[in-house]
């Protein structure tokens, strides 16, 4: 299977059926994210315990590729620290923007976000979920927008 059909049919699935979708109930922390670009719009809630991801979920409205990357992405964040977080952050930024970069085997399903670099406006859609849970773990608890 290629790229492109990993990226179609893993956005495709994810969007469809997102998982972790809902409002986690007394959440540790939460923060919004807007991309007035589109009006995509969620909210990631997570419940820490030590500086580690317990639980993430998230709720909102968007594009395809915006709910299938939050929903991707709160799959693979739990159990992760802050810094490996920071660092899966990373990679899949490298991954969203650089045409060049290496699409890691080790990304799994997240691999499928690479696609998104053939579409340069849409790469804002698949990083508010990211940047969103960015701002949560900092603290920030306030709105990111993605201009």
């Amino acid at each position: 299977m290629d790229l492109k059909d990993l990226y179609r049919d893993v956005i495709l699935d994810h969007n469809k059926r997102p998982r972790n979708f809902g409002v986690l109930a007394a959440p540790a922390i939460a923060a919004q994210g807007h991309n007035p670009l589109c009006g995509d719009q969620l909210t990631i809630y997570v419940d820490l315990d030590h500086g580690t991801i317990k639980e993430v979920r998230f709720e909102g409205s968007g594009c395809a590729i915006s709910v299938a990357s939050a929903s991707m992405m709160t799959e693979a964040v739990k159990g992760l620290d802050a810094a490996a977080f920071a660092a899966l952050h990373a990679q899949i930024h490298a991954v969203l923007t650089q045409h060049d970069a290496e699409v890691p085997a080790t990304l799994g399903k997240l691999a499928a976000l690479g696609g998104v670099r053939e579409y340069p406006a849409r790469v804002k859609c698949a990083s508010l979920s990211w940047r969103t849970l960015e701002a949560a773990i900092a603290g920030a608890g306030t709105a990111v927008t993605t201009e």
